[in-house]
């Protein structure tokens, strides 16, 4: 195989309680990118259609993410990056993350797949680590692994995935402004008190539980953050009132995605995660902020293989 066209999603980290830790992969948007061996050593991105992101692979994340696993590969296969992204950089949704981890997930399999999953993840941390200043994988793992994933530790690196509640879907709406995740992890605070630790990992296990049990109540019950959210959401606008337009259409509960501007509920089955969304879309009709509504499952299994050539 020398050619593979793949479609990297994207994703909704932290997922209120989850700071950095946890994720959940989305299966109705994404980016698409076609990666092709070279023979001339190196990588190199020859193409990037639907946003204006540096070329320069020591510049671009998906070519940091793969000279990285290169690096430790010591190989001397050369290989060309096509990306065409449909996610918005500074949107929330794991633009990065989905550059950083389908670059690597192609070029894995290119290679015969010498790599595991979890190895796959601390390459594309580094493509956060240039697009944010820190190698967080909430995006990148459910990205690679699906579904939601728990990063229980960073060193080592230790990643869970839990498979999703089968009626469980996502809203996404997301604002068409840019809020730099950098920019947001600037405002954040170094200290919490006791008080917030105890509710947060409460919550936490909460949300956990109800996941792997299929507890739709125990999730929505769960998903409140007391630590991050109260600081990024002065960032977002009407964020409050949209939050309180989701839980009063029925969503299980709501929250930012990543860093923001988007934000995300969780609902049970499509038919209310669609009402849902006609609620956000009310409130930024009402400011004239203009919004994409995505609507979708959890994704299961992460970047799809769309096309192999030999």
């Amino acid at each position: 195989m020398n050619e593979i066209k793949i479609f990297a999603p994207a994703t909704v980290a932290n997922v209120s309680c989850g700071f950095d830790i946890l994720g959940l992969c989305l299966d109705t948007v994404g980016d698409e990118m076609v990666i092709r061996k070279s023979e001339t050593k190196g990588v190199r991105i020859t193409k990037i259609i639907g946003q204006d992101l540096p070329l320069d692979s020591e510049k671009n994340v998906a070519g940091v993410a793969v000279l990285n696993l290169l690096k430790e590969l010591n190989s001397d296969v050369g290989f060309e990056i096509e990306i065409y992204k449909n996610i918005k950089p500074g949107s929330g949704i794991g633009s990065s993350a989905a550059s950083s981890a389908g670059a690597v997930y192609g070029v894995n399999e290119l290679l015969g797949k010498p790599f595991s999953l979890k190895k796959l993840v601390s390459f594309a941390m580094e493509g956060e680590k240039l697009a944010s200043g820190t190698a967080h994988a909430d995006n990148v793992a459910p990205a690679l692994f699906g579904g939601f994933t728990l990063v229980k530790g960073y060193d080592p690196l230790e990643i869970i995935k839990i498979d999703p509640p089968s009626e469980l879907y996502v809203t996404v709406m997301h604002p068409k402004i840019e809020l730099k995740t950098s920019d947001a992890r600037s405002i954040l605070k170094q200290q919490i008190s006791l008080n917030q630790m105890v509710k947060q990992m409460g919550n936490f296990g909460g949300l956990i539980s109800g996941l792997y049990t299929s507890d739709y109540e125990l999730i929505g019950n769960s998903l409140h953050d007391y630590i991050i959210e109260p600081d990024r959401s002065i960032l977002i606008p009407e964020f409050d009132s949209v939050k309180k337009a989701c839980l009063a259409s029925g969503a299980l509960g709501s929250g930012i995605s990543g860093s923001g501007p988007s934000i995300f509920a969780l609902s049970r089955g499509e038919d209310k995660a669609k009402e849902v969304g006609e609620e956000m879309a009310s409130v930024y009709n009402s400011i004239n902020i203009n919004f994409d509504i995505h609507i979708s499952k959890v994704n299961p299994k992460g970047i799809k293989i769309i096309e192999k050539n030999s």
